[in-house]
């Protein structure tokens, strides 16, 4: 019997291409065999779940993520078997839109991966419009900080310099009387001993002031009686008159001062 050595072999869709009516992942799964490869092999070395190669296989695409991931799961597995990639997504296009009705580019509602997409450059404009905004936001917060800081610091050293030259100028005044310095008979002595420096304000019946001004040393005053004083801190002031201890609490306000008259 003559053989015609023109007639066509007979082949199988692995070797040949892609069928007419051939599935995208039925062809894959055929190459994959005649190459005697696991599936467990791809999904390790493809990095793909084991359980997404086999939904690959089967075309069952509703199992998978949307069609964009699809393709490139085709074109990885494609590319591990050394074949080409393209037939297979043009017949994963037509496939893909008979079986759901839906664009190849379209997520499926149920897919459980999203497909992001890339910010609007109208996006991005307003999110360094914000940046941009609170970046001056800190800059003027800081800003406003350190001159209130300064101005802090100033007025604390102002203050300090007026309190040493309100020291420095009300030293205490004690007017010498006609009659001198110690008792006389027709006069009555004051002793003020301080515990620590406050201000006082002394005068005797007749208006004449004994001391004015901050003092923090003994004082003896005599004058006519009564006395008008006036001491800023009762509590730092030990009074006595004609040797008599006076009590100040009883002249003392809420605020520490006194102003009283004094008689013996």
């Amino acid at each position: 019997m003559e053989i015609n050595s023109n007639t066509p072999k007979s082949t199988t869709s692995t070797s040949t291409g892609l069928g007419n009516s051939q599935r995208p992942g039925e062809y894959l799964r055929q190459i994959r065999l005649s190459q005697k490869k696991e599936l467990a092999d791809v999904a390790q070395a493809l990095k793909i779940p084991e359980k997404q190669l086999t939904a690959l296989e089967k075309d069952d695409y509703k199992a998978l993520p949307e069609a964009p991931f699809i393709k490139g799961y085709y074109r990885a597995y494609a590319k591990f078997l050394n074949t080409d990639a393209t037939a297979l997504i043009q017949r994963f296009d037509e496939i893909y839109s008979n079986d759901t009705g839906l664009p190849p580019n379209h997520a499926l509602k149920d897919s459980p991966i999203k497909i992001m997409g890339r910010l609007s450059s109208s996006g991005r404009r307003g999110i360094n419009k914000w940046v941009k905004r609170l970046f001056i936001l800190i800059v003027l917060v800081v800003l406003l900080w350190a001159i209130w800081a300064g101005l802090s610091n100033w007025n604390s050293k102002k203050a300090v310099t007026e309190v040493d030259a309100l020291d420095r100028n009300n030293v205490v005044e004690v007017l010498p009387m006609n009659s001198g310095a110690t008792h006389s008979a027709s006069g009555d002595q004051l002793v003020l001993e301080f515990s620590q420096p406050t201000s006082v304000m002394i005068a005797d019946a007749t208006g004449k002031t004994l001391a004015q001004g901050r003092q923090a040393d003994t004082l003896n005053l005599n004058g006519e009686a009564p006395f008008s004083i006036r001491l800023d801190d009762a509590s730092a002031v030990k009074l006595k008159l004609n040797n008599e201890t006076i009590g100040l609490s009883s002249y003392t306000k809420s605020n520490g001062s006194a102003d009283f008259r004094l008689s013996p």
